[in-house]
């Protein structure tokens, strides 16, 4: 597993716990503000994509986790 893989993976999980929490329709519905998170998150993505500074990357480097490229790399997206 690569830093990159685990903040697409962490990015993701936001995002879909986030829209389950503060969708209406959602069964474990709690409030809308949880929709505010899936909006950090995308826009901490994007910002990261222009800047190049992500916090979590950091974190999981000096956690160990191994730099990598593209998840598409190894050529199981082919």
């Amino acid at each position: 597993m690569t830093v990159e893989r685990l903040i697409r993976i962490m990015a993701g999980t936001v995002v879909l716990v986030s829209l389950a929490l503060g969708y209406h329709g959602s069964p474990i519905f709690v409030s809308e503000w949880f929709l505010a998170l899936t909006a950090f998150a995308g826009f901490n993505l994007a910002q990261s994509g222009v800047t190049g500074f992500c916090p979590p990357a950091i974190l999981f480097r000096k956690m160990g986790v191994p730099e990598g490229g593209s998840a598409c790399s190894s050529g199981k997206c082919n």
